[in-house]
């Protein structure tokens, strides 16, 4: 497929996970990408992986927490590329830390990058999109519709993203824009690694967000979720909540 040829794509947190293999996922689909993340090197390795197979891409550093930070990224692919046409914020931290154990630095820095972060590069890509008529995908979670132990701040973020979805998509369906997001459950990326029983946490609490099956999703799975809603295939969805866990928060 070629849904995106001729397309100009910005992906946040593509230096490793979900987000490069978006990123990857776009270019495959003959979009111009810019893959961003803080982590510079997992950038231009993405960027090289791109690159590699044919595709179109470039690299850039952006702290999504950063409103500067987050214009300059979407500044920079109008630039380089001529317009925007969809936005993947994939941009993301976790954890596991028993409430009264977490911090207010650890608190608002969840916020900061999961909320915070979703809104700035919104908010920065907006105009464009808007001229091109096209899409912006976020990422939350499951832990933005369902509880999870030991997670107030995830789950506080995650949740935000969903209700920011939803409040976006009904401000600018008019604008002939779509913005939805995507949920998913546990993936295989380095991130699920910071989700580690806190001490003296019980393991018996977690079994209620284990999955069903035997395995995580792929970030390639996630990644073509997160595709089919910034395509044609998706031209009359806006302000979903796409799940993609394997019925595990059914």
């Amino acid at each position: 497929m070629k849904r995106f040829e001729g397309k100009s794509v910005v992906v946040t947190g593509a230096g490793s996970g979900i987000g490069r293999a978006t990123a990857k996922r776009f270019a495959s689909e003959g979009a111009r990408v810019l893959v961003t993340d803080v982590n510079v090197d997992g950038a231009a390795e993405t960027v090289k992986q791109i690159t590699d197979a044919g595709g179109d891409a470039a690299s850039s550093r952006c702290d999504v927490s950063d409103p500067a930070s987050a214009r300059a990224a979407i500044d920079l692919a109008v630039a380089s590329f001529g317009k925007l046409d969809a936005l993947a914020n994939v941009a993301g931290v976790g954890g596991f830390h028993r409430t009264l154990d977490v911090t207010f630095e650890q608190w608002s820095r969840m916020i900061a990058i999961n909320l915070t972060g979703s809104f700035l590069m919104a908010q920065a890509a907006l105009p464009h999109v808007i001229a091109t008529k096209g899409a912006i995908i976020l990422t939350a979670s499951i832990a933005g519709l369902k509880s999870h132990p030991y997670s107030a701040a995830y789950c506080a973020s995650k949740g935000g993203v969903v209700q920011m979805t939803k409040a976006l998509a009904v401000e600018y369906a008019r604008k002939g824009v779509r913005i939805n997001c995507v949920c998913p459950g546990g993936v295989e990326t380095p991130m699920l690694g910071q989700f580690s029983l806190p001490p003296g946490g019980s393991q018996r609490q977690l079994v209620r967000i284990a999955p069903i099956v035997d395995n995580y999703a792929s970030p390639d799975e996630v990644a073509g979720a997160i595709a089919f809603l910034a395509s044609p295939d998706a031209s009359y969805i806006s302000g979903t909540a796409l799940v993609v866990d394997m019925a595990m928060s059914v």
